[in-house]
C-alpha cells in the first residue's frame, strides 16, 4: 500500500488531538493580566505538548517521505504510535494540574516510533 493513507489517517488523529488538548484550556478566572499569569502553567504545558505532537508528526511526515510503501507491520506500528500519542491530551491536563513533568508516554511514543523507523533506515 503507498504511503497516502497512512499519513492521511496521521494528519487526522494528530488534529484531532490537538482539537482537543486546546478545548481542555480553561479561561482565567478575571480579565486582567495578573489572571492570565496565574494560568500560565497551564498554558506552558499546553505549549509543550503542542510542541510535542508538532515533532512527533513533522518527523512521521518525513519518514514517509522515505518510502514508497508501507507493510501490513508498519500499519500496525503506526497505530500503536498514534496510541501512545493519543494520550498526550491527557497528561497535558495531568501535568497542567499536578505540575509533574515526567510522562512515560513520551518515552513509549519514541521507543515505537524508532521501532517504526529503524526497519526503514537499517
Amino acid at each position: 500500500m503507498k504511503t497516502d493513507r497512512m499519513s492521511a489517517f496521521t494528519d487526522g488523529i494528530v488534529a484531532i488531538l490537538i482539537t482537543i488538548m486546546v478545548l481542555n484550556l480553561k479561561i482565567p478566572a478575571g480579565p486582567n493580566w495578573s489572571d492570565l499569569f496565574k494560568s500560565r502553567d497551564v498554558f506552558i504545558t499546553y505549549l509543550a505538548s503542542f510542541i510535542i505532537l508538532a515533532i512527533f508528526w513533522n518527523n512521521h511526515h518525513h519518514l514517509l517521505h522515505l518510502i514508497k510503501f508501507v507493510t501490513g507491520k508498519d500499519l500496525w506500528w503506526n497505530i500503536l504510535l498514534l496510541f501512545f500519542m493519543s494520550f498526550i491530551p491527557f497528561s497535558t491536563e495531568w501535568i497542567a494540574h499536578y505540575i509533574d513533568k515526567s510522562t512515560p508516554e513520551i518515552f513509549f511514543m519514541r521507543l515505537i516510533y524508532y521501532s517504526l523507523m529503524s526497519p526503514i533506515i537499517c
